[in-house]
């Protein structure tokens, strides 16, 4: 294995080692401060830690910031890639300027976006980074698998960072509104981020059997992937 190689598997090592383990945290915290919730509703003395909540919001808010850099990280390889081969840097200094100054853009909106109190700061700093994930995302030199997007771990994993980012954003909401109505939005948006999630540890597992080492590509990319033959 090469340098290139070993850069292409910090992406999934991320995932593997911290980011699902943090989401099964995440989802038992979440479960746990329900339940804790229904039974006192119910006047019930409860074994659950009143803590289970706290910890919950605290781990949720890790989990945003992680699942949204691991997104980046693995946009950001392929298009430095794409910069390297194509020189860019020589032939179009403007573009890789851009690329890097979106880059940082990105993530300074996701930090104003922890500390942002006012309802229409939220919205403005969500969309900032929402925006920025989206645009980076859709550069050359990132795979997209666009022709089977309902089975593309490019887009699975575009929506779960787009849907981690509107759920930090509405937390403060849930705890204002006395109707419930923005914590049932927030546990269907992340229920659904949770099959998400499943299904991009399914298709991570797919793409990387599908990725060549580097010393292989010249030889994969001969090969005839429609009929499925190699000379």
């Amino acid at each position: 294995m090469e340098l290139s190689d070993f850069v292409t598997l910090i992406h999934p090592a991320i995932a593997v080692v911290f980011v699902f383990p943090l989401i099964g945290n995440v989802v038992n915290l979440a479960w746990a401060a329900r339940q804790r919730r229904l039974q006192t509703k119910a006047k019930v003395k409860s074994k659950i830690p009143a803590v289970s909540g706290a910890e919950h919001k605290r781990l949720g808010d890790w989990l945003t910031g992680s699942v949204v850099g691991l997104t980046l990280l693995g946009v950001g390889h392929p298009i430095v890639e794409n910069i390297i081969k194509q020189e860019l840097l020589s032939k179009s200094p403007f573009q890789v300027v851009f690329l890097f100054l979106l880059f940082a853009a990105t993530i300074a909106s996701l930090v104003f976006l922890y500390k942002a109190k006012e309802k229409k700061w939220r919205a403005i700093f969500a969309t900032l980074t929402g925006m920025g994930i989206v645009i980076l995302g859709c550069q050359d030199g990132v795979f997209r698998r666009t022709n089977e997007w309902y089975w593309s771990h490019y887009y699975y994993g575009i929506a779960a960072s787009l849907l981690m980012v509107f759920s930090l954003a509405i937390v403060p909401e849930i705890y204002r509104d006395k109707s419930n109505k923005w914590r049932i939005i927030h546990t269907a948006v992340n229920t659904f981020a949770l099959l998400l999630f499943i299904g991009q540890g399914m298709t991570g597992v797919r793409d990387l059997l599908e990725i060549p080492l580097s010393w292989q590509k010249p030889f994969v990319f001969q090969c005839d992937f429609v009929n499925k033959t190699c000379s």
